[in-house]
């Protein structure tokens, strides 16, 4: 029999459709502290503490978030995130990690991750990247998951990246950046909207990142496809 889920709902007057989080973290008095902030936000929200429970529960498909802990009993938060995207599950995942080291990023990140934090954080950050998450996961809805330009096919919803007829490898960030780019062909996208969208607004280390990531792409696509516009940003051109 699986332990009963603990259930948080938004404060009355708030929207009547709140997004709906599933928090998996076996720290209880983190995950309770956790709810009931998130649940003031006006979210609603649902705790387990292990994660096999966190895995049914959140491959039920209902939820608009998972706040995945990796140091779970029963099963680590790694193989949670694995298995649900392995089942087709395209729920952001924000993984929580104890301390430096303990989390891998390309790792987690290529499990299908969309974000991480490391503990202990601050609760306004952890809130900030909610709500990045959110707002990307909407960006996307309702618009055709394939961009075609020239040679280059992204397909945003399979998350995947085809030049002609070579499927190209990307890690989870190489991919968040080209789709930032993709979505907004021919446009000049600054650095600012990249960190925002990819990392978020909170993101407080080296910008520079951002020229990190481009380069990479560069190497992996066509050094020509992502054109820099100097003092504005970088500007996807039509592949061959």
């Amino acid at each position: 029999m699986r332990p009963p889920v603990a259930h948080h709902h938004p404060a009355r007057g708030a929207s009547r459709r709140p997004f709906r989080f599933l928090i998996v973290e076996d720290e209880k008095r983190l995950a309770v502290s956790l709810a009931k902030g998130l649940t003031a936000e006006g979210y609603a929200v649902d705790v387990v503490h292990d994660g096999l429970e966190g895995l049914h529960r959140a491959g039920e498909g209902v939820y608009d978030l998972v706040i995945l802990d990796i140091m779970l009993p029963g099963l680590n938060g790694y193989r949670v995130c694995a298995a649900l995207r392995a089942a087709g599950h395209d729920v952001p995942i924000l993984m929580l990690t104890a301390k430096d080291g303990e989390y891998d990023e390309a790792e987690g990140l290529d499990t299908g991750a969309d974000d991480y934090l490391t503990k202990p954080f601050s609760y306004v950050v952890l809130v900030a990247r909610v709500k990045a998450l959110l707002r990307r996961r909407g960006q996307g809805a309702g618009a055709s998951p394939v961009h075609v330009h020239g040679d280059l096919k992204v397909d945003t919803a399979a998350r995947r990246v085809f030049l002609g007829e070579d499927e190209i490898t990307l890690t989870a960030k190489e991919f968040a950046v080209l789709e930032q780019l993709v979505v907004r062909a021919g446009q000049v996208v600054s650095k600012a909207q990249i960190l925002e969208h990819v990392w978020d607004f909170a993101y407080d280390g080296d910008p520079n990142i951002v020229e990190v990531y481009v380069s990479t792409l560069r190497r992996k696509l066509r050094a020509e496809l992502i054109r820099t516009v100097r003092g504005a940003g970088y500007r996807l051109e039509s592949g061959r």
